[in-house]
């Protein structure tokens, strides 16, 4: 335990930390987006922050973090506005930040080579500054993606629902390109701009086989991606290998242990039981509920049944049919 003495080795057990929280917060919202490669999309365009930060003599980590909020921000916009499908943005974030990222490099006489600590991380070169970035838009991040966690989770299920409730979607949905932005370009130092999206979709992925409810999942994936970071960190001191690479095969790992035993740990008490059936049945209406009151419905109180969700409301499952609320 006396690497933990090391100045250099505390910043980057810090930076992992805060990383391995930070990624999953907000890739719980981009899976249900089904965007789960957003995070490849915006490294890519981190790198052309990185590669104009080279050019200009600037840290790396701001202009990284301004210019992948600027790319998420009008992307995101194109897609409102439908001038662009999800897939055609997610190309223009690939290719043109990579081309971008690489020939200022190129410009600025690092090359390739020089990109490669912000590729696939290096945990040794984290500094003081980039600590103190890192810590004060995690706190900033944090506060948003649990504060707002109902919002968020009802716009990245359903939207035209949401629109019904009368949720921001639009601005609701800029939030989260934006948190994505600026959670991937945090994490450059310590798992890598090319991994970092990894490191957003397997611990959702594992706290999904371990949970059942949406709440469970959110603060499971963020406890599980810190594990992974610190397990990793320290493995790959021991080891001698790529930390960023260490993380995401930890988290990999720990996935795979959540898929042979997650059975035997879910509460499938929870589950409320729903059996297929096409006979005829009558139109059974349910008591009805304001708009105020079903936008203020805890998120986990949420269960998908077919092409709509149903809410859990003193013990039954109510669907809104129209007007009012059914029976299901």
């Amino acid at each position: 335990m006396e690497i933990l003495a090391l100045p250099f080795f505390q910043r980057a057990l810090i930076a992992a930390i805060l990383s391995g929280l930070l990624a999953p917060s907000v890739g719980t919202y981009i899976v249900q987006k089904r965007l789960s490669l957003l995070g490849d999309g915006l490294g890519h365009v981190a790198i052309m922050g990185v590669g104009l930060a080279l050019m200009t003599g600037q840290s790396p980590l701001p202009v990284a973090v301004v210019t992948a909020v600027v790319g998420a921000v009008v992307v995101e916009l194109l897609r409102q506005s439908g001038k662009t499908s999800g897939d055609l943005g997610l190309a223009i974030l690939f290719y043109g930040g990579l081309a971008a990222g690489v020939l200022m490099a190129g410009v600025a006489g690092q090359g390739a080579a020089g990109l490669s600590s912000f590729l696939f991380g290096s945990l040794t070169t984290v500094t003081a500054t980039d600590i103190a970035i890192i810590v004060a838009l995690a706190v900033v991040m944090l506060a948003l993606t649990i504060g707002l966690a109902p919002r968020l989770f009802a716009v990245s299920v359903d939207e035209e629902y949401s629109r019904v409730l009368g949720l921001r979607v639009r601005l609701l949905n800029l939030l989260i390109v934006v948190l994505a932005a600026v959670a991937v370009t945090i994490s450059m130092r310590t798992v890598g701009l090319l991994l970092i999206s990894a490191l957003m979709v397997i611990p959702v992925a594992t706290a999904q086989q371990l949970f059942v409810s949406f709440r469970g999942a959110f603060f499971g994936a963020m406890g599980i991606g810190g594990l992974a970071a610190v397990i990793g960190t320290f493995a790959s001191f021991f080891l001698d290998t790529a930390t960023g690479a260490t993380i995401v095969v930890t988290a990999i790992l720990l996935l795979g242990v959540a898929w042979a035993f997650g059975r035997y740990v879910k509460r499938t008490d929870r589950f409320i039981p729903y059996i297929e059936d096409h006979g005829q049945h009558p139109h059974i209406p349910a008591e009805n509920h304001d708009d105020e009151f079903a936008a203020h419905l805890r998120a986990g109180n949420l269960i998908q049944h077919g092409d709509h969700y149903d809410y859990i409301h003193d013990g039954h499952r109510h669907a809104r049919h129209g007007d009012h609320y059914d029976e299901h």
